[in-house]
């Protein structure tokens, strides 16, 4: 299923299906395709939204966590989405979703949350990105999943261009040291809605004791790891991740529309 891209104004984005909303927000590095088996097996059932985040061409000094979740705010005032909705994040995309989450408790119906940054993570390797080094991105972007082979040449190719841009780096560094202060684990408790944790087992970004930790602080929050999987499991494992999904929003679809 090719991803079809909507523009409206300065947005662009995903919108497949109808029903109830899942909003999807991606990570430092992500792209829209990564949640493309989400799309592909939730559109039938659900509306399935997903903005490009502005990660390389935001203002400076709005380049951060905040002004990442002023984007999404903005974003569903623009195409009028005004319904509680699913919003599930992975890496930053999982940083945003909380925060947004925190900042407007009464339109979140469910939180979802993969390999999120905003206790802990070791973005890049602990390093930030290095201009024009290619093996380095080859490096770090194999480092995000459990399979090497995930991080194919088009995607090394693909960060590879962004890094290679003083202008990208320079926004790419300004969210991600945003993103290592902006921690959350004195705000968490204040999330009530039904939560779940998606987590690779063996994920080096945010390892597991950081899901462990998401958990204790959350109230409620489901744990799920899926072994031989790194940082972004709906791209290494799609149909345990789909599965997990699914069965975490039919099992909650009650309680959410009391």
């Amino acid at each position: 299923m090719e991803l079809q891209i909507k523009e409206k104004n300065e947005f662009q984005y995903v919108d497949e299906g109808s029903g109830e909303v899942l909003l999807l927000l991606h990570g430092l590095f992500g792209a829209l395709s990564n949640w493309q088996d989400v799309v592909q097996e939730f559109s039938a059932r659900y509306r399935v939204v997903i903005p490009l985040l502005p990660i390389y061409d935001m203002p400076l000094l709005k380049a951060g966590v905040p002004g990442l979740v002023s984007f999404v705010e903005d974003f569903l005032a623009e195409i009028n989405l005004t319904q509680p909705c699913t919003v599930l994040g992975n890496s930053l995309g999982g940083h945003i979703a909380l925060v947004y989450t925190l900042q407007n408790p009464d339109r979140v119906k469910r939180l979802v949350l993969t390999g999120s940054s905003g206790l802990f993570e070791d973005g890049m390797g602990g390093s930030f990105p290095k201009r024009g080094n290619y093996a380095y991105v080859q490096e770090r972007v194999a480092y995000t999943f459990y399979d090497p082979a995930v991080a194919t040449q088009e995607l090394v190719d693909e960060v590879f261009s962004v890094t290679n841009s003083n202008a990208k780096c320079l926004r790419i560094i300004s969210i991600a040291r945003s993103a290592q202060r902006h921690n959350l684990a004195k705000e968490l408790h204040k999330i009530k809605v039904p939560t779940l944790l998606v987590w690779g087992l063996n994920d080096t970004i945010t390892p597991p004791i950081v899901a462990h930790e998401f958990g204790r602080l959350i109230k409620g929050a489901e744990l799920r790891f899926l072994d031989h999987c790194g940082h972004a499991p709906m791209m290494e494992r799609p149909r345990q991740f789909n599965q997990l999904l699914m069965a975490f929003l039919e099992r909650t679809a009650v309680s959410v529309a009391a």
